[in-house]
């Protein structure tokens, strides 16, 4: 499934960023303004999506057991580069590989041992692997921090989320306003009356924290998300049902 990155997304990936462990999904819900399970979901989809790929601790090495780290820069066949990679990583003491898209210096592994000797094994099996290294550098910090882009704003904006989907598809989770011309209504009485798009599909609505599967005689409530599936694109005449009216 393709995903688009919308402030939900986004607010999401900059929380787990800046603290995984401590973070949960109630506390990046209160901070957006949508439900715990909405988060939830978004996790789940993005991690399917593998724009999440994982979690992982930042250990300090030399607190840990006064060990030392060296990032060995190293140059390898741009066609063999992925499968050196791989091999790379299952050198005892390497904890980190990256590739860059150049045709030297393409090569970066980090690795970690409890003294130089343990170090020149790594870069000897690096050597082995036939990589040529061509510097490597004891390090001596290394320090990581969320994408700012992706954090709040000064001012926060009520926004609606939307996902895109493969074929076309887009889906759309709103919040129901308290006077919204469908609160109040089923979702049969909605269509009949016209205030659903004929391609739009409402495939679940949230409402505290339990999540609906709704029908046709399922009445929609202020406060209710709805995750909204439509096979077009989304406009204003699509949402209208489901924002306030001026008295």
């Amino acid at each position: 499934m393709g995903i688009r990155l919308d402030d939900v997304n986004k607010r999401i990936i900059h929380a787990l960023m800046q603290d995984a462990r401590n973070t949960s999904a109630p506390m990046i819900a209160e901070d957006v303004g949508v439900s715990p399970a909405t988060i939830r979901n978004r996790i789940d989809q993005l991690e399917n999506a593998g724009v999440i790929r994982g979690y992982h601790a930042n250990v300090d090495f030399e607190a840990a057991d006064e060990m030392l780290t060296t990032l060995y820069t190293a140059t390898a066949p741009i066609e063999e580069r992925p499968r050196l990679a791989q091999q790379a990583r299952t050198i005892t003491g390497v904890v980190n590989v990256r590739e860059f898209v150049a045709g030297e210096e393409n090569l970066h592994v980090l690795a970690t041992g409890p003294d130089v000797e343990a170090l020149n094994d790594v870069a000897r099996e690096l050597a082995k692997l036939g990589l040529e290294i061509d510097d490597e550098k004891l390090v001596r910090t290394e320090q990581f921090q969320a994408y700012h882009a992706f954090g709040p704003a000064e001012t926060h904006q009520q926004f609606s989320d939307y996902i895109s989907l493969a074929g076309g598809n887009e889906v759309v989770e709103i919040t129901v306003d308290d006077n919204a011309p469908i609160v109040g209504k089923s979702l049969e009485q909605a269509d009949d009356e016209g205030l659903l798009e004929d391609d739009t599909l409402v495939v679940s609505i949230e409402r505290t924290d339990d999540v609906l599967t709704p029908t046709g005689g399922t009445e929609v409530r202020a406060g209710d998300i709805l995750t909204v599936l439509s096979r077009s694109d989304f406009d204003e005449s699509a949402l209208r049902a489901f924002e306030g009216v001026d008295d």
